[in-house]
């Protein structure tokens, strides 16, 4: 079984992925997108939205990190990929997921689940570009309004040369509201004969398993669940190795160190105007795990001062270490 940790813009970035690799059970990342216009990127680009490419594209961890890529037009891609292979990533991710508006709006991420054809272009391309042990995949959605074209973009993109595709179980039009239809995602994989990942709605052991049943997946993308449960990775693997459901595995005062962690991270390499919020932002989805996490987050709601929000986590260890 693979566990990956999902791209997530303005929340799953490189600070998160050293921190939730350190805590474990994760064998693979993918970054946030990096959006391909019509412009060759400079490699700071890159490298600002991907500082792992510094170190042999892995997290402190070791934990391998695949770059992602948005963008709709093939023969730019195509060059910036060949740009980003120069810098070593583990591979190259194509995203066919996003349902954010202004994506959407300029034929990128799930709006080009509306053209199988010009989805195989993009891939091809890309495949082309760049080295041929470079691995190169793709993450998609069930479709943009429905699903009446999900097995053609499956296909699309297995043919233009993706070694594996993740499916996100909801169309562009069912956003992040649950559910996620993982009892689609069988049709998909008799579709093509390259892996496939299931994703979308796992916060928990119990969905996991469920997840892997009804979609026939053997391997799972995480994300806001892990955001919230650090621990979840280990917890479905050891529920996957030993047969039953077993109890949490990081406790709050283990995870203590891994908020002085992040706060550290925050505090060097984010803008002042972004830190206080970015902790806030994990505090607030802790939140639906750690009880402790509801005090805390409360605590801190309000602060804006860095200082004190630094002593505060300092003393974290005294109060609940």
């Amino acid at each position: 079984m693979k566990l990956l940790l999902a791209p997530m813009e303005g929340l799953l970035d490189f600070v998160l992925r050293d921190v939730l690799t350190r805590v474990g059970g994760a064998d693979r990342c993918v970054s946030e997108f990096i959006r391909i216009t019509g412009t060759v990127l400079p490699d700071k680009v890159f490298l600002r939205t991907m500082p792992e490419l510094r170190n042999g594209s892995r997290t402190l961890a070791g934990v391998p990190v695949r770059a992602q890529l948005l963008g709709s037009d093939p023969e730019s891609l195509a060059v910036n990929a060949a740009n980003l292979a120069r810098l070593g990533p583990e591979g190259i991710d194509l995203n066919f997921g996003c349902p954010a508006k202004v994506v959407n709006r300029h034929g990128g991420g799930a709006a080009l689940l509306q053209d199988p054809e010009h989805i195989a272009r993009v891939v091809e391309a890309v495949r082309r570009a760049v080295p041929a042990h470079l691995p190169v995949s793709a993450k998609m959605r069930l479709g943009f309004n429905d699903t009446g074209l999900m097995r053609e973009c499956a296909q699309a993109m297995a043919q233009g040369g993706a070694c594996e595709i993740v499916v996100h179980a909801r169309t562009k039009l069912d956003g992040y509201r649950p559910p996620a239809y993982w009892e689609l995602i069988p049709a998909i994989r008799a579709a093509v004969a390259v892996p496939v990942i299931a994703n979308g709605e796992i916060w928990s052991v119990d969905d996991a398993l469920r997840c892997r049943a009804q979609s026939g997946c053997g391997d799972l993308m995480l994300g806001r669940g892990i955001v919230a449960d650090p621990g979840l990775a280990l917890a479905i693997r050891a529920a996957v190795d030993g047969g039953a459901a077993t109890p949490l595995e990081v406790r709050w005062p283990d995870l203590l160190p891994q908020i002085a962690r992040f706060w550290e991270m925050v505090c060097e390499d984010l803008e002042p105007r972004q830190r206080a919020g970015r902790l806030k932002q994990w505090l607030n989805l802790l939140r639906r795990r750690y009880p402790e996490a509801e005090t805390a987050f409360q605590e801190v709601r309000v602060q804006t001062d860095q200082r004190e929000i630094t002593q505060w986590v300092e003393n974290l260890p005294h109060r609940w270490g």
